[in-house]
């Protein structure tokens, strides 16, 4: 596999396997039974396909080669380019995150106790539905699993 070897080269390519498709994150979303934010994670590299799953990823996207979908199944180095952040849409993200974040950890140990929102076991979805006037709004949904902190004794 060492055309696949590097993260880059592979996300290109699958990318590419993708977009030849004509379907969205969405559409295959909706044939693998997966959310749409995973399936973008896995064509992106930043998630794990199982074997279990590879099978409705194939019928969902019949170009992804045999080279592919057992480069998907290993475990990915989640990283990111911090460049990246300077993409508008994902810099909005964040400066949502960094502006509510305070707010929304305060509403969580209130509602929770002292803990945290786990990123495993995560779901990650993005919808677009019609605003009060009719214009067209996105709404991310994040579910994550609560982990309380724990006090450390012998």
């Amino acid at each position: 596999m060492a055309s696949l070897s590097s993260k880059s080269a592979l996300v290109s390519r699958l990318l590419q396997v993708k977009k030849e498709s004509g379907k969205t994150y969405t559409e295959i979303a909706k044939l693998t039974g997966l959310t749409n934010a995973y399936v973008a994670q896995l064509f992106r590299r930043q998630a794990h396909l199982k074997p279990e799953t590879a099978s409705a990823l194939k019928a969902a996207v019949p170009a992804l080669s045999d080279d592919l979908l057992a480069a998907m199944q290993e475990i990915p180095m989640r990283s990111f380019d911090p460049t990246v952040v300077q993409d508008p849409t994902i810099y909005r993200l964040h400066e949502a995150t960094v502006h509510y974040g305070e707010s929304i950890k305060d509403i969580i140990n209130e509602e929770f106790g002292d803990g945290i929102m786990s990123a495993i076991g995560y779901y990650c979805s993005v919808e677009k539905v019609k605003g009060k006037e009719g214009e067209d709004r996105v709404v991310i949904i994040m579910n994550g699993k609560f982990l309380p902190h724990v006090e450390q004794v012998n």
